[in-house]
């Protein structure tokens, strides 16, 4: 086992047990080990990782625990389901898993894990909202990293009320942006897009088996897509937004935003979305203004919220911060 494979599974375990997911977090200190005792095809494919396996990169201890929670969604490990139920894994029973299971768990691997973290729409709601105040336009929005779409129907869920649909509950420090949304159009870019109604499967699997009301808010906001599936095209960033921008949209407030995806981007696709960025501010009026709202890690606590607008001038605000899962959401925002 190369050093930092045991690294990632342990900083993976650090998060989640900081995010709240004790029994994700158990699995990612024990899977290195049972790994080991199991050996075979799959403890080599993992333990002998030749890329980067931390969350930052290849993100390998969520592909196996994406795997894990497969078995246990389709039905075809119930030993392993009565244990998640319990949120206790034993250590034999584990190891039977990556035994029996093993053909399975490698075509796991193959890909990335790909999340749509809808609670994150929170801060894109605050933000669009804050930008009403400023640009009382239709959205235009324009996603980057959007995976199945989901957080493109943030203007549909429910911020701290409501019965039904997708209800977000953050715990919200700061004064609540108001106001009503109007959306033009949805659009979204990614490497692989994931379709809501053939790819649910995948999407549930990457949440975390011990967070019920994670869950629920996934399944909710699967249902709305499956309804009317977010256009999401196939592609790089970087080329797609500098198409996107290439002529001026009157009458709108094109909105472009990533939450917790610029991380992953290649170098060459954050300098093209900059460059994009940049030439389409350089032309944006307040007829035809530009917003770019950034929900990325910065090495603080949580996520950075920024805000770039165009609109005849260039503004900038550090509207916040938020936790990566969208749990609270410390709202102030500043303009620099």
């Amino acid at each position: 086992m190369n050093d930092r494979v045991r690294d990632a599974f342990r900083d993976q375990a650090r998060a989640c047990a900081g995010l709240g997911s004790p029994l994700t977090a158990a699995l990612c200190r024990s899977l290195p080990d049972r790994l080991k005792a199991v050996g075979g095809p799959l403890a080599a494919r993992v333990l002998d990782w030749p890329g980067d396996p931390s969350s930052s990169a290849d993100s390998v201890p969520l592909r196996l625990c994406g795997a894990l929670h497969a078995l246990v969604l389709t039905g075809a490990a119930p030993d392993l389901a009565q244990a998640y139920a319990a949120a206790e894994v034993p250590n034999p029973l584990l190891e039977d898993m990556l035994h029996v299971h093993r053909a399975a768990i490698l075509g796991w691997l193959d890909s990335p894990p790909q999340t749509n973290e809808v609670a994150r729409s929170a801060a894109l709601i605050g933000a669009a909202r804050f930008l009403r105040g400023l640009a009382p336009l239709p959205l235009r929005l324009r996603e980057l990293g959007a995976s199945a779409g989901l957080n493109l129907n943030f203007d549909l869920y429910h911020l701290l009320d409501g019965a039904e649909g997708v209800v977000l509950t953050p715990d919200w420090q700061g004064d609540l942006p108001q106001g009503i949304l109007e959306v033009a159009s949805r659009r979204g870019v990614d490497l692989n897009p994931l379709d809501p109604d053939r790819d649910g499967l995948r999407l549930r699997a990457y949440c975390w088996a011990d967070q019920t009301a994670r869950r629920q808010r996934l399944d909710a906001a699967l249902d709305l897509a499956r309804r009317d599936p977010p256009r999401v095209d196939r592609g790089d960033a970087g080329d797609w937004l500098t198409d996107q921008l290439a002529r001026p949209a009157p009458g709108v407030l094109t909105m472009v935003f990533h939450t917790i995806a610029a991380q992953y981007f290649p170098p060459a696709t954050r300098a093209m979305c900059q460059a994009a960025l940049a030439r389409a501010g350089a032309a944006a009026t307040p007829e035809a203004p530009l917003a770019h709202v950034e929900m990325e890690a910065d090495g603080g606590e949580g996520a950075a919220l920024r805000l770039t607008l165009w609109d005849g001038q260039r503004r900038h605000w550090a509207l916040g911060r938020a936790d990566f899962h969208g749990r609270w959401i410390r709202w102030q925002p500043q303009q620099m």
